[in-house]
């Protein structure tokens, strides 16, 4: 029996020490994030340009994380890129299952997160809500 919970000790830390935990700062900022789909962006993994801005003082990467609200279910992922202070993420700093819905249009989020550079710490968030495919007109 000893031994039995000595390997579970051992399994439980094993678990936690490959799981880094991040935590959101006490004064989160809010970070306005803005995107505009292209056409070439169904069914790629170029992801769209963005525009951040509200990053505060200290982020060193930010995580983008997209989910397609009419079915959540479907991992689309995201990526993280390096921050060095710039207002414009370039269109395709990350891959990612693009936006590929089998017909009429589905509603699409990205949120962001501003990371510190140990990388356990959440220092803003934001998002921005967009239709795949866009509206014409």
């Amino acid at each position: 029996m000893k031994v039995l919970v000595s390997v579970a000790v051992l399994a439980v830390a094993l678990v936690a020490a490959g799981c880094q935990t991040t935590k959101e700062a006490t004064n989160l900022a809010q970070l306005d994030v803005d995107f505009a789909w292209k056409g070439e962006h169904r069914c790629s993994s170029v992801s769209p340009a963005f525009q951040i801005s509200g990053v505060p003082t200290g982020t060193a990467s930010l995580k983008f994380v997209m989910t397609d609200l009419d079915v959540p279910t479907y991992r689309h992922g995201g990526g993280v890129v390096p921050y060095t202070g710039q207002a414009t993420v370039a269109e395709g700093a990350f891959s990612y299952v693009g936006p590929c819905p089998p017909s009429g249009s589905h509603r699409y989020e990205f949120q962001v997160q501003a990371i510190n550079g140990a990388g356990d710490v959440i220092l803003g968030k934001g998002k921005a809500v967009r239709a795949f495919p866009p509206a014409s007109g």
